[in-house]
């Protein structure tokens, strides 16, 4: 039970069956999410994302499950999200970013399909998007200034960046009818394509995200304004943008 997987599918049955087991007819379904849904896994550095629907009855029993989180911890699995139907349904108006993103890449494990079923709306994908790019700039304003212009930390807030514009520039190239690439890379470069932003320098970011490319405290500091002006176009492009 203690072997991290070298690939997600290894542990779908075993993981599957311990939450029939612990759910029974409560269980509604089991969904793959996230890296490992898009064939970003990396082996022992990938956590494991999963979706679990259970029934009204069943997410009041959450108890049940405390054993098992823990267990699959340690083989790199997420604690899991775990929803209702109902939930879902209710919540597409108010979270359709991250619902577009499981719906883009995602893998059935067990039961129902629940995304089969749900359509996101253009004009509550595009507030979504216009919300979390206004509270990404001013996060990027002030985590810029608390990083003393340290390269160290300079990078480390680039990195921790990225994965929410992963989401966001996902959920752009969606509203612009574009198909949605399945990696980071290639995203980001459609993405910029589509928005007229700056290419080298959404390249540098990329690769300092990747710990690939090294910059002197001057070359950095500049990289950090470039991209806090850069997300601050986008911010007027996705007003301006009809949904």
């Amino acid at each position: 039970m203690s072997k991290i997987p070298k690939t997600p599918e290894q542990i779908f049955q075993e993981f599957a069956d311990d939450f029939k087991k612990t759910f029974g007819d409560e269980l509604i379904s089991i969904i793959l999410y996230g890296s490992a849904a898009r064939g970003e896994y990396i082996y022992k550095r990938s956590d494991i994302n999963f979706l679990i629907v259970l029934t009204e009855q069943g997410i009041m029993q959450l108890r049940r499950a405390l054993l098992l989180i823990p267990r699959w911890q340690k083989r790199k699995v997420s604690t899991p999200l775990i929803l209702t139907e109902g939930y879902i349904r209710s919540a597409l108006d108010s979270f359709p970013i991250e619902f577009l993103n499981m719906k883009q890449h995602y893998q059935l494990v067990y039961g129902k399909d629940v995304f089969a079923e749900i359509e996101i709306q253009p004009e509550h994908l595009r507030l979504q998007c216009e919300r979390e790019i206004r509270g990404k700039l001013l996060y990027l304003r002030e985590g810029y200034l608390n990083t003393h212009g340290k390269s160290y930390r300079i990078k480390h807030l680039i990195r921790a960046s990225l994965p929410a514009f992963t989401s966001i520039f996902s959920a752009l190239l969606y509203l612009k009818n574009v198909e949605v690439p399945p990696s980071q890379g290639q995203l980001f470069n459609q993405t910029v394509d589509e928005f007229g932003l700056d290419s080298s320098l959404f390249e540098k970011i990329l690769k300092l995200g990747e710990n690939k490319l090294k910059l002197d405290s001057s070359q950095l500091n500049q990289v950090m304004e470039d991209y806090i002006e850069q997300i601050r176009k986008l911010t007027k492009i996705v007003d301006e943008l009809n949904s």
